[in-house]
């Protein structure tokens, strides 16, 4: 059995992406326009449904600034955003000169708190600042309480911006995760569900606000036979090559969705005897999640080993596992942001662990994998 490094989420490819790729090569279609741009944009939408538009951009981080630019997000405003998320969900609102304000998770998704997020909203009206729009994450592929979150948004009407670079191929109530908000975003980095080397998605319902996105997206040029500039744009559309990997990937996305699934059915399996380790799963049948990692929470108190002892066991023997995402107020580019919650995301980052979860890993990867952990127990036992 050989010792290659077993990696956290590593890009798969299914076999086609070549064929379009070489046929924009043919074509001379090297540019961020063409006929695969289209055709990616034509296959997210079918397979999304729900009637959106779709706008392929650079990264998700592109598509969520573009968001809160669709959103009137400026100077001086607030936006809401959970906390335990990967720092692109944040970092875009500070692009546009607006105060991130912090929301904690709630247990059963470990996604954005209802009640923590209407205090927030409370809270910041009273001091007179509205909040303009909210960042909500599905975080590791979970839909985060869409019914209750939304039911607060709508209350107060403030716009939701949903957060679905981790999400595609999950769904709530069988209605597809990137569908849900005002807008949305996803990612097809190159450790994602589907990849496009670097890339990612703007979703919208709204024609008008698709071809705005675009527009910003390709430097704002006006309609003009010279180049005229009537507002701030960004070189953010996504590349006739690149999306020509994506058309290729949404071939095999249903089967890699279904390769994470059964990766994380492996790990139930292999943790399901363990006292103390919590496998993170959907909170109930109306939730289906594509696992893009499987996470797993450790009680040290009932295992006797931290989910950093696990970690680091696994790293000796060249497997890549990682924390969970650091809650962004407790990052210290953030420190002096708003925050509102208790404690969940904190301790979710203290006692989590994301396990190798890609849709590639072969059964001597597997087998290598339990071998590794059922070490580590027999390890910790005799401590």
């Amino acid at each position: 059995m050989n010792n290659d490094k077993i990696w956290l989420s590593s890009p798969h490819m299914g076999g086609n992406e070549r064929k379009f790729i070489d046929e924009a090569f043919n074509q001379n279609w090297i540019a961020p326009l063409g006929p695969n741009v289209n055709g990616f944009e034509e296959d997210l939408q079918k397979y999304l449904q729900e009637d959106v538009k779709v706008a392929t951009l650079s990264s998700g981080t592109a598509a969520l600034h573009l968001g809160l630019i669709l959103l009137g997000v400026e100077r001086g405003d607030e936006v809401l955003c959970q906390s335990l998320t990967f720092a692109a969900s944040a970092n875009p609102i500070i692009y546009q000169g607006a105060t991130p304000v912090f929301i904690d998770s709630e247990p059963e998704t470990l996604n954005i708190c209802p009640g923590a997020l209407e205090e927030a909203i409370i809270d910041r009206m009273e001091q007179g600042k509205k909040p303009k729009a909210i960042i909500a994450v599905h975080l590791y592929g979970m839909p985060y309480k869409i019914e209750e979150v939304h039911a607060v948004a709508k209350k107060y009407d403030i716009p939701v911006i949903e957060d679905s670079a981790e999400a595609l191929g999950s769904s709530y109530k069988e209605q597809k995760c990137g569908t849900f908000g005002d807008l949305a975003i996803l990612s097809f980095n190159g450790n994602k569900i589907i990849t496009t080397s670097g890339g990612g998605a703007l979703v919208t319902k709204d024609q008008k606000q698709k071809e705005k996105a675009v527009f910003l997206a390709t430097q704002a040029r006006d309609n003009a036979p010279h180049y005229q500039h009537s507002e701030i744009g960004y070189n953010y559309r996504m590349s006739n090559i690149c999306a020509g990997i994506g058309r290729g990937q949404m071939q095999v996305l249903d089967q890699h969705v279904e390769a994470r699934r059964e990766m994380h059915k492996f790990y139930q399996a292999l943790f399901e005897e363990v006292k103390g380790v919590n496998i993170f799963s959907e909170p109930k049948n109306t939730y289906f999640c594509n696992h893009w990692l499987t996470v797993i929470t450790i009680d040290k108190q009932e295992s006797g080993f931290t989910s950093e002892e696990l970690r680091l066991h696994l790293e000796k023997k060249n497997i890549e596992s990682r924390p969970l995402w650091k809650p962004m107020h407790l990052q210290p580019v953030f420190k002096s942001a708003p925050f509102y919650g208790s404690s969940v995301a904190a301790e979710a980052f203290e006692k989590g662990l994301c396990l190798p979860s890609g849709s590639n890993l072969s059964q001597d990867d597997k087998t290598r994998i339990a071998e590794a952990i059922t070490e580590f127990f027999t390890v910790s036992k005799e401590n």
